[in-house]
């Protein structure tokens, strides 16, 4: 059975979107504040992990830190409307980074724009 990983380009890809992501994280000062490691490089990592998995791929995640208990994880910083916009855009910029086809794109930016939705915790 081939995966929604697989069929994407596998980890390659999801590297790709996630290095592009990062890249606008760390200019952003809505979102970077947020972050409180001074390097984002564990931040992406973690995030590489959870993606991979969740699309399919290995369970490295899940094998390092358990459940991924998304909101919970994420209650101790103001997640705001703003914030999530500013999210969006970087993810939008890391799917943009690949070659996805309409579908897929439509299918990852589904979820993404759900997920982040899902996060928001505070309205300013």
């Amino acid at each position: 059975m081939t995966t929604f990983y697989d069929e994407i380009g596998g980890f390659e890809t999801f590297q790709k979107i996630v290095a592009r992501f990062y890249e606008g994280v760390a200019t952003d000062d809505v979102l970077r504040p947020l972050y409180p490691e001074e390097d984002l490089g564990p931040a992406e990592e973690r995030f590489l992990l959870f993606l991979v998995q969740y699309w399919g791929g290995p369970t490295t995640y899940s094998e390092t830190r358990g459940h991924p208990r998304l909101r919970m994880r994420h209650a101790p910083f103001k997640v705001t409307p703003e914030a999530r916009d500013h999210w969006l855009t970087h993810f939008r910029a890391g799917l943009d980074a690949v070659e996805l086809t309409p579908e897929q794109d439509a299918r990852f930016w589904e979820y993404v724009t759900h997920a982040a939705q899902f996060m928001v915790n505070a309205l300013e």
